[in-house]
């Protein structure tokens, strides 16, 4: 029970998937998704565990009896302090509210730009925000590579300065600037942000040691080179398809939050799995197209889970029989999900 719980809110919630859904999408479906991800996900792994309760008797017993349940694991207390402040950032840096997204002290860059290059940001429909991140991100990258991938055999300048490029780039990104402005409004982000990465650089330089830093480092860059080119692939695919599939297909199909537009989102994340980070523009571009937001929270409920990809896998792990009734109570309780989230939609 408690596994299938785990298979089913697992890639619904994790940090990466709320964030970007938030982000991209709206804080209401993030929520949404947390919300009966969790709820839907402990009534069918329940449900599973009552459907097989011979078979999980047998195994508790086997489990038990090797000793499964003897260990026990122990944390240290600044490894969960160093992770609410990592999600504290995420959330910081996201979130819009009035605390955060209101500036609070605005300065005025005591320099003039050249006239051809605002022309040229104005023409990209860039401000010179826009354009600083663009630049560190492409920096990020090189410097990144020299500085992460082999930070477990050593420490060098790169890797301080590839420290210091992302910790730069969450800070530039958080001021409101206006195109065509040289006035930087220092917003509650800036602020926020800004205290948060001063204290996880004093919490990691004095609670852990240079393999343990050396080890995080080398897990997130991993992490980013594995996702990095989903993102790109999903942005791309995302603006391809937008331009040329008509949106009054999505709106006969799903722009009303029926039971049936519902089941067509289920239906449509079974042959279509697209992972977290192209998931979600492939969302925004329904979204954007005239598809409900109900439709759209079973479609994102049911695509990391239902896949013909997914589906292959956990039969092998499962066996057909529990597979089956697990696509069956997957597909309902999406179907389900979408339908009374779009329901409380139209009532608010």
């Amino acid at each position: 029970g408690a596994a299938i719980t785990f298979l089913f809110v697992g890639p619904a919630v994790n940090i990466l998937a709320i964030s970007y859904t938030g982000a991209a999408i709206g804080l209401d479906i993030a929520l949404a998704r947390i919300v009966l991800s969790i709820v839907f996900g402990i009534s069918i792994g329940m449900l599973m565990s009552w459907f097989f309760q011979r078979e999980e008797k047998v195994r508790e017993q086997e489990m038990a009896q090797n000793g499964m349940f003897d260990a026990v694991v122990k944390v240290k207390p600044m490894v969960w302090a160093l992770f609410l402040l990592l999600f504290a950032v995420l959330i910081v840096g996201t979130l819009q509210v009035d605390l955060l997204t209101n500036t609070w002290i605005n300065l005025d860059l005591a320099f003039d730009l050249p006239e051809s290059f605002l022309a040229a940001l104005d023409a990209a429909n860039l401000n010179l925000q826009g354009a600083l991140l663009i630049g560190l991100l492409v920096l990020i990258a090189p410097v990144a590579y020299l500085g992460l991938e082999h930070v477990l055999e050593r420490f060098n300048r790169w890797t301080f300065a590839s420290m210091g490029l992302v910790g730069l780039t969450l800070l530039i990104a958080a001021p409101s600037v206006s195109q065509g402005s040289l006035q930087i409004g220092l917003t509650g982000r800036f602020f926020a942000e800004l205290i948060l990465l001063g204290t996880i650089g004093i919490l990691a330089s004095r609670s852990f040691t240079r393999d343990e830093i050396a080890e995080w480092l080398w897990e997130t860059w991993k992490f980013v080179k594995q996702i990095f080119p989903l993102l790109i692939i999903g942005v791309f695919m995302a603006g391809m398809v937008k331009a040329v599939l008509p949106g009054q297909w999505v709106q006969s199909i799903a722009g009303r939050n029926t039971i049936w537009a519902n089941a067509i989102g289920v239906v449509f994340g079974v042959f279509m799995y697209f992972p977290t980070l192209v998931e979600v523009p492939i969302a925004r571009m329904f979204l954007d197209l005239g598809m409900h937001r109900g439709p759209l929270l079973a479609y994102l409920l049911a695509d990391p889970e239902l896949s013909l990809q997914s589906i292959l896998v956990t039969g092998r792990v499962l066996g057909r029989k529990k597979t089956a009734v697990y696509v069956v109570l997957v597909s309902i309780f999406s179907t389900l999900a979408g339908y009374l989230f779009g329901m409380f939609m139209t009532l608010i």
